[in-house]
């Protein structure tokens, strides 16, 4: 009897080709062709920017998964997925759209460097639409790797609002600790915002406090079972708080770009 295959799920706000911000969109990419071709099962997601162009990368609309409605704040938001095939790579890489979000031509400013009011809410309803449209997947991944900023809620969620899910039962998560690149804040009511459900206690929203690009890693670090640091240049508190964790793997920075590591990692993980 052959041994299913391993899954990953790779989460991230940015991957070459479709969204290169920071020098990890290009990891990501090289990362999910090197697991797939080391025998692992294969999917990602991140948002579907209005930078995206839909025609060059042939995306297109998966009808069975979309309809899901994501409600934050008591507010419902509807969501679809599309999908595209990663250049010369057999996996698939899932986006999600929403009008209000992320229909826009810019990503977290406008075209006078001016910081979207709403990007609070755009991360908390990108977080939650990625675990639900893992949920409509039915695909029980048994490793998720979070990168980017924008998916710091995640392992928090997996840690209450979703743990009981049988779906991210098995789940081990790694989170990519990459360089900040935005000075703002998510603003007054993103604590709030961000809690989705009743599990959802104060003290679990504590290491987000500071509302800023460092919080918003640090809650992802804070929470994964496994570390990774992405970028040669990452905030020194960060460094500090989590370049040695008791009990938790970390990756330090590579600056070769050898990805050896990284498939250990996912190894080591997914056999516990």
């Amino acid at each position: 009897m052959v041994a299913a295959k391993k899954r990953i799920l790779f989460i991230a706000s940015e991957m070459s080709p479709y969204l290169e911000e920071t020098d990890f969109s290009s990891i990501v990419n090289q990362l999910a062709i090197k697991a797939n071709d080391s025998g692992f099962e294969i999917r990602c997601i991140m948002p579907r920017f209005g930078v995206i162009n839909e025609r060059r990368h042939r995306l297109h609309e998966v009808v069975r998964l979309s309809g899901i409605n994501v409600s934050v704040d008591n507010d419902d938001y509807p969501l679809q997925i599309k999908v595209a095939s990663l250049p010369n790579a057999r996996l698939q890489v899932y986006f999600l759209e929403n009008e209000d979000f992320f229909k826009r031509k810019f990503i977290y400013h406008d075209e006078n460097e001016k910081w979207f009011d709403d990007n609070d809410l755009r991360t908390i309803f990108f977080c939650k639409g990625a675990l639900e449209t893992v949920k409509k997947f039915g695909w029980p991944p048994d490793i998720i790797h979070c990168s980017g900023w924008m998916t710091g809620l995640i392992p928090m969620y997996l840690q209450t609002a979703y743990k009981k899910e049988p779906v991210f039962g098995n789940s081990k998560l790694i989170f990519t600790v990459g360089q900040n690149t935005f000075k703002e804040k998510l603003g007054a009511k993103f604590l709030k915002l961000a809690n989705i459900h009743a599990s959802i206690k104060d003290k679990d929203l504590e290491p987000y406090k500071d509302t800023n690009n460092t919080a918003m890693f640090r809650g992802g670090a804070t929470y994964a079972d496994a570390i990774t640091f992405g970028a040669e240049k990452v905030d020194k508190k960060l460094l500090e708080e989590f370049g040695k964790v008791r009990g938790k793997k970390v990756l330090p920075f590579n600056p070769d770009g050898d990805l050896t590591d990284y498939l250990q990692l996912y190894t080591d993980l997914s056999a516990k």
